[in-house]
Formats: C-alpha cells, structure tokens, sequence
C-alpha cells in the first residue's frame, strides 16, 4: 500500500470513528439525519475528501475508491442501527404518554337517518311501482318550452300567473312543477308507458303552508283506452296504500292547461276518517292533489296521435301528504333541519 493511500486510510479512520460517536449521541430522529447528512450528503465530510481521488495516481484509485465505500456502508450501518433504536425509543414514550383507560364508557356515535320527505317519496313511488309505474327524473333548470310550451301553457296563457316563477338568463326558469319529466318521457319512450317523476321545484311564494322550494310527485299513464274511471282506481290504489286506511276520494272540477277534463282530489280526512278535526278544518276532507286527463294539445307538441293514444296525469306534493300523515302544521319546518323536529320521524 503506499504512502499515500496509507496517510487518506488514516483520515478514513478519523472520520469513522467522528461519525459513529456523533450519531450515537444525538436522541432524535430529525438530529440523527441531520448528523447522516453533515459526514454522508453531497457536501459531507465523506464526500469532500472522494474529491481527493483526482489528485491520486491513477494506480491508487482503485484502492482507494474501495476503502472510501467502506466507510460509507460502515456510516450507513451505525445510522440505520440507530435509527432503528431512537423509533422504537419513540414508540415506547408514546405509548407511555397516550394510555387507553379500557374500562372508560364508549362514545355512543349518531345514527343518521333519512329525511322524513325522502321517506315519504321513497314510499310513495314504491307503491307505483308496484303497479308498472317507472320512477324518472328530470332536469331542475328547464327551458320554456318544456316548462310551459309543451304542456300548453304559451306566453300569453293566464295560468302563467298561477306560477310565480324564477326566470333565469335567456329562454330557462327553474321548473314550477315536475310536469316536464312528463314531456321529456313521451318524447323518448316508446308507447305504452308508466312513470312517475319527482324532485324540487320552485315558484316565487313563502308563507305557512307555501315554500319557494318544495317537492311533487307525478305520474302519467299513456295507452290505447284511458279513462277516468283508469285514473280514479289509481288514485285510490295510492291513497290507500300510503295511508294505509280505506279512504273514500272525491273529484271536484278545476283547471289545468295540460290535462281536460282537471280535477282536484281531496281524500277523507285519515286523522279523523271523515268525522272531522283541526286538520281538517272540520270538513272531513283535504285536498291532496290534481290529476286530469291528458289534453290532446300536449300529445301534439309532441307528435303523438292522441286519436289513437290517451292519458291520464295526477300530481301530489310531497310536503302536503308528510304534513297530512305526520299532523305537522307549519310546511317551513321541513327544510329547516332542526333535529328536534327531522329526529320524530
């Protein structure tokens, strides 16, 4: 070995024996790199000293680049050794700072549950379904065509002022009603079809018995022979099912532009089964609904044969049948979310 090589072993040794003592002195992870970095990082002390090799001859390089990754595997050894101690070092003192009292009382989590309107939808189109009816859904920003137009409400209707509505940039409301799923179903389904449609829909009103923003229920039925008669029983299949009370349904006139002739259904009083009582007001009845006949300008906006084909519409709101079934007297408290009131239902 010459004398050279033997001098540079020398300082190998010096700064073996510098690093092993400074890393088995420090007692923190983050000092122990910090140490790793100052004799092993690009601008250690080991690393200093390889620049040395350019000055060798060239028959000494080799030997000396051996010695030098000696000492750096040696370095890296001691460090992973003793990082290996300081975590389990670390480990022990957390442990011993977060114990577990195993014989403390468990925190009880809350059960979420679902929303008493979700509830009452959910009831209401399963019992649909049961009879055919497909559950659909439609957009909330709507077009005027679909909105009104197609359901025969044009611009210059009058029923347009029953709906006070939320207009939007160019020709877009926020849907009154749930009615254009109605459109949109006999636009891209073949005939015959069932389907309910419900969601949020929103008019320009709020009192205690009126939101902005509030839910409906739909359902339309289109085949060869529809009757009243057809639509009648379908009411009265629902009110039962969802009241769970065989209830008498009446039918008064009125007037819708998408449906002739139009109807609004009132069902005995569930509460009181007819005798009468502060939800009814006494009468033995609430209005729960309207429904009609589909009206043959409907099926023309959308190309549809109404010689051959026929329908029937009906229409709830999911707010009005919750309040009747729960006895809840104020429609505002539904979207309020105050737990006292969702966690009843």
């Amino acid at each position: 070995m010459s004398p050279v090589i033997q001098d540079l072993k020398k300082k190998l040794e010096e700064i073996k024996v510098q690093a092993r003592e400074a890393l088995e002195s420090v007692e923190d992870v983050q000092a122990l790199y910090d140490v790793k970095v100052g004799f092993l990082g690009k601008q250690g002390v080991l690393t200093q000293l390889m620049k040395e090799m350019g000055q060798l001859p060239v028959s000494d390089r080799p030997q000396w680049g051996l010695l030098v990754n000696e000492a750096k595997n040696f370095l890296e050894q001691v460090y992973q050794e003793r990082f290996s101690e300081l975590k389990s070092k670390e480990l022990m003192q957390k442990l011993q700072r977060e114990k577990i009292d195993m014989t403390l009382p468990g925190s009880v989590a809350r059960v979420g549950k679902i929303h008493v309107l979700s509830q009452v939808t959910e009831e209401l189109v399963a019992i649909l379904s049961r009879i055919g009816y497909a559950l659909r859904l439609g957009p909330i920003i709507e077009s005027d065509f679909y909105n009104f137009e197609a359901l025969n409400i044009p611009a210059d209707h009058p029923a347009r002022d029953m709906q006070d509505t939320f207009f939007l940039e160019g020709d877009y409301v926020l849907r009154t009603h749930t009615s254009p799923i109605q459109i949109h179903s006999l636009e891209k389904e073949k005939l015959p079809l069932r389907v309910v449609g419900t969601g949020a829909v929103f008019r320009c009103d709020h009192d205690i018995s009126h939101l902005p923003h509030f839910h409906q229920l739909e359902g339309l039925c289109v085949d060869e022979r529809i009757s009243m008669a057809d639509l009648k029983g379908t009411i009265r299949y629902l009110v039962e099912n969802f009241f769970k009370k065989n209830l008498m349904i009446r039918f008064r006139p009125s007037f819708f532009p998408f449906t002739e002739p139009s109807a609004e259904v009132d069902c005995q009083c569930p509460l009181c089964d007819g005798r009468g009582c502060q939800v009814c007001k006494s009468s033995g009845w609430i209005e729960i609904g309207g429904c009609g006949l589909v009206n043959p300008k409907v099926f023309s906006k959308v190309g549809i044969n109404f010689q051959k084909w026929q329908g029937f519409a009906f229409g709830f709101g999911i707010e009005r049948m919750a309040m009747i079934r729960h006895r809840v007297d104020d429609i505002r408290l539904f979207p309020e979310n105050d737990l006292r009131f969702v966690k009843q239902f």
